[in-house]
């Protein structure tokens, strides 16, 4: 127990939540990639795959929750990298899936979106704690021209990704109290953006848009979204190249009931991406509907736990790095579930750290470690016991002395 408590610091619930999101994911993902084990001829290298990043973002966790939460405001540096990298991968990026998110380095495949994410929620938080030195017009400029920039080199190629990210930065300033005038203007601004830009998307010769992959594909599961019905008659329902994810995502939820137990789901076999954008559908046929609410379950307390932890933290930046990390991870997993249910149109986002992946499996063990570190010396949580321990031998240190000069 002493060795867990030397290990294990911070915030004890953030902990939990952590080890029961990996031991999900591991059990799924190794029931969800037999198409990958089928064509690879190994049963077992997708899943050792997968679980060899999921400890290395155990290891990443251990390290960056022993280092105290002022030092990660250097991590600003990572926002000048990011749009290089994000420009270079547009230019000469590793096409997957019909997007260039991807870049090799060293050999190394990776997302540029994913470091861009952290360095945006750094940036924002550091700037957010600069009261004293910035006035609110100036943090409220900085702030978002860093965040466009970002959020439009990402948006050609992951439109779903740049949305959120901009939410959540927004989030951050209406939280750090920018002022509600700007934030009001801003908001206008982007209504009348968001309704000229769908206005032209379905008014624009087919042809036209087709030229531009990502136009296409916002145009296709909008209007299949919130357009297009479905037939009455189950007959005429025909599973097509477009809505074969959403179909077999129903079905699987249909079926889910109390579970199927892993390893027995139907689906795993026929839904594309059903180890990464659709695992919660494999979640809920696999392991029901129980389970699939437990999941949601687990996403809200960790937001609520990480509201918590701000609102015990004396200093600013610890405070809106926290509230970043959280809001980015449960408004992403939000999405992904409701894309899973039906909710919203597809977008391409995994579910933070239950999904299989490499870049956003480590840069979510990475908010984890900064929300851990924030919970130990930003809001002096989970050190209780060693404070205890440390009292105590003070007290035998000078009873010992006491009894000695006796």
């Amino acid at each position: 127990m002493n060795l867990a408590n030397k290990l294990f610091k911070g915030d004890r619930v953030i902990w939990v939540i952590f080890m029961v999101l990996c031991l999900i994911s591991i059990i799924e993902v190794f029931s969800a990639t037999s198409t990958l084990a089928y064509r690879d001829g190994n049963y077992w290298r997708p899943i050792i795959r997968h679980s060899g990043f999921l400890l290395g973002g155990f290891l990443l966790i251990l390290l960056i929750h022993n280092v105290p939460c002022r030092f990660f405001s250097i991590l600003i540096t990572l926002l000048p990298v990011s749009i290089v990298l994000l420009a270079y991968t547009l230019l000469f990026g590793k096409e997957i899936n019909e997007s260039n998110r991807w870049m090799n380095l060293f050999g190394i495949s990776f997302q540029p979106s994913e470091i861009a994410k952290l360095s945006c929620i750094v940036y924002a938080a550091f700037l957010l704690s600069r009261r004293k030195k910035f006035t609110d017009a100036q943090i409220f400029k900085y702030i978002l021209l860093g965040v466009v920039v970002i959020c439009a080199l990402i948006f050609s190629e992951n439109f779903s990704t740049s949305i959120i990210l901009f939410l959540v930065c927004f989030l951050m300033m209406f939280i750090g109290k920018v002022s509600l005038k700007r934030l009001g203007g801003l908001s206008l601004v982007l209504l009348v953006m968001t309704i000229l830009f769908f206005y032209l998307l379905h008014t624009l010769p087919e042809n036209i848009v087709n030229e531009y992959k990502i136009l296409a594909k916002v145009r296709h599961r909008t209007e299949k979204m919130f357009i297009e019905t479905p037939p009455l008659d189950a007959k005429t329902y025909k599973v097509d190249d477009y809505n074969r994810q959403e179909t077999y995502a129903k079905i699987a939820i249909a079926n889910g009931g109390l579970g199927k137990l892993p390893g027995h789901g139907q689906q795993r076999d026929t839904l594309p991406q059903a180890y990464s954008d659709f695992i919660y559908a494999i979640i809920i046929e696999e392991m029901g509907v129980i389970v699939g609410l437990f999941v949601l379950f687990l996403y809200i307390v960790l937001m609520i736990r990480v509201g918590v932890i701000a609102n015990k933290c004396d200093k600013l930046f610890p405070k809106f790095l926290v509230l970043g990390c959280g809001l980015l991870i449960g408004i992403q997993a939000l999405a992904n579930m409701g894309v899973v249910v039906g909710m919203f149109p597809v977008t391409g986002q995994p579910l933070p750290l239950v999904s299989r992946g490499g870049t956003s499996t480590l840069i979510t063990c990475v908010y984890f470690g900064f929300i851990l570190s924030v919970s130990r010396f930003g809001a002096g949580m989970g050190d209780e016991e060693e404070e205890e321990e440390e009292e105590e031998e003070e007290e035998n240190v000078i009873k010992l002395e006491t009894e000695t000069n006796v």
